[in-house]
């Protein structure tokens, strides 16, 4: 038996997935899961990366332990967080999280630079406040020294592959989120990089999924039990989720459902025009260099962050704090209430910033409602019911940005991803977009890190070949409009 390892690793926690093929199908097996916990630092709210390295190790562990080795093996995460190591090969500094407050007003300052319609018809890449570029020029300000003394530029998944094979690299796909690479020449733009004033020499030439990295190092064996060769995925995770949508034809629109919604399809050429700017859309990297044409919608951190806030679990700052709570909210629980108050017609913009880290938000959903002078959500199910309303119609909204601006018509949506289990949210987005949903596989993004390495391994042949193949091994629910 074959095996691959796509070790996913998302905002809250990572997980190893094991994949091989049995009787033509795809199957999984999840082989290990731990938490990804942020620690306040310096000032910061940052990744424990010491946490998600003894996570990955672990993982590896258990496989040994059960008997399965895989032949290969590939990382994926969040985008735009990076690490620079000095010239021992050091991290410098922390590896701070994206939703730090430190890019707060960096637009401005790189908008002073470079303007922002000039930024986006090179990069492509939409504005969010903690891009890589905003990061970037944070640390600039605060730190220079450290990008003094750097040496080399990784983003996450980059160094932890690094540790893993002592092979330093940028994968193609994650280093695209930095809005620091030109979208039509899929390189780092050495112009944008020399008008920040950053240095180009720790910027390494892109990879692309698919390469072949390198083997394990003599001590990670030694230490797991094993060699693998690892190859890179696309490592950024929603390049990843793409991969694993089993959409029929061409008419689909695309949904990674998770902590963000990402919504859009796969384009062979960028779309950088004014009009594609002003609706904020974005040209992501993709494996063979097929854009990933989306919206980055704020998605299930509302809901998540609404339950955690109902347990009593306060998260600010980096830090959890746990008071008491009269119960504990199960998700089902949040959706039985919405369902209830389906008569509640409040609804927000859920990509304002002011959704992006609230100490409270349940008060910034309450405070939006007041704000655009709406019915104020008193009652749980109120409240999500305003949560699920905005969603679903900013899914709708974006479908029909995405149609003027590709000028073709999209006829369903295929939704991957942990969202993809909430049936409340994918009847309510059938019925606002008009268009049947497709929901499901669950592990879009752990199944597309392995789609990138069996076609390597050649238990594929094509990526159509494979999409064809994860249609066939999960159960796609049909959700009619």
């Amino acid at each position: 038996m074959q095996y691959y390892l796509a070790i996913d690793i998302g905002a809250s926690s990572g997980r190893h997935i094991l994949g091989h093929l049995e009787n033509g199908k795809l199957v999984l097996e999840e082989m290990f899961r731990f938490d990804n916990l942020q620690v306040h630092k310096n000032g910061h709210d940052c990744w424990d990366m010491d946490n998600l390295w003894n996570g990955i190790i672990g993982g590896l562990k258990a496989c040994k332990a059960a008997g399965k080795i895989p032949t290969t093996v590939g990382i994926d995460t969040w985008g735009v967080d990076f690490v620079l190591l000095d010239e021992n090969d050091n991290v410098i500094g922390d590896a701070v999280a994206y939703r730090d407050s430190r890019t707060e007003g960096m637009q401005d300052v790189v908008n002073g630079i470079i303007p922002a319609k000039e930024l986006y018809a090179r990069a492509g890449i939409q504005y969010q406040q903690f891009n890589t570029i905003y990061q970037l020029t944070a640390l600039k300000r605060e730190h220079p020294e450290q990008l003094e003394k750097a040496k080399c530029f990784l983003m996450i998944p980059d160094y932890f592959h690094f540790l893993l094979t002592g092979v330093k690299c940028n994968e193609y796909t994650e280093a695209s989120t930095s809005s620091l690479i030109n979208a039509h020449e899929k390189s780092w733009d050495k112009e944008i990089l020399t008008k920040l004033g950053l240095p180009l020499d720790i910027f390494l030439e892109p990879s692309v999924p698919g390469t072949r990295l390198g083997n394990l190092l003599p001590e990670i064996q030694a230490l797991v039990g094993f060699d693998a060769t690892v190859i890179l995925p696309a490592s950024h995770d929603t390049g990843s989720a793409f991969l694993a949508v089993p959409a029929k034809d061409e008419n689909a629109v695309y949904l990674s459902s998770g902590t963000w919604s990402l919504l859009g399809v796969e384009n062979e050429n960028a779309i950088t025009t004014e009009e594609s700017y002003l609706q904020n859309f974005t040209n992501e990297g993709g494996a063979w260099y097929r854009y990933r044409y989306l919206k980055n919608i704020m998605g299930l951190w509302m809901i998540q962050s609404i339950r955690r806030e109902l347990n009593g679990i306060n998260y600010v700052q980096g830090k959890q704090a746990r008071t008491a709570a009269q119960k504990q909210w199960s998700f089902p629980d949040l959706i039985a209430e919405a369902e209830a108050c389906q008569d509640f017609t409040a609804w927000v913009d859920v990509n304002r910033e002011c959704f992006l880290a609230p100490e409270s938000m349940i008060e910034a959903l309450k405070a939006e409602c007041v704000r655009t002078g709406q019915p104020v959500p008193e009652t749980v199910g109120q409240i999500m019911q305003c949560v699920y309303t905005s969603l679903s119609d900013c899914y709708k909204n974006a479908i029909a940005s995405l149609q003027k601006l590709t000028g073709k018509t999209y006829t369903s949506i295929n939704i991957v991803g942990g969202g993809c289990q909430d049936n409340y949210l994918n009847t309510r987005t059938a019925k606002a977009t008009g268009l049947p949903v497709y929901a499901g596989p669950v592990e879009g993004t752990a199944i597309g890190n392995l789609v990138v390495q069996m076609i390597v391994g050649g238990d594929f042949e094509s990526l159509q070949q494979a999409r064809d193949t994860i249609r066939e091994s999960f159960d796609i629910r049909v959700i009619q409009p």
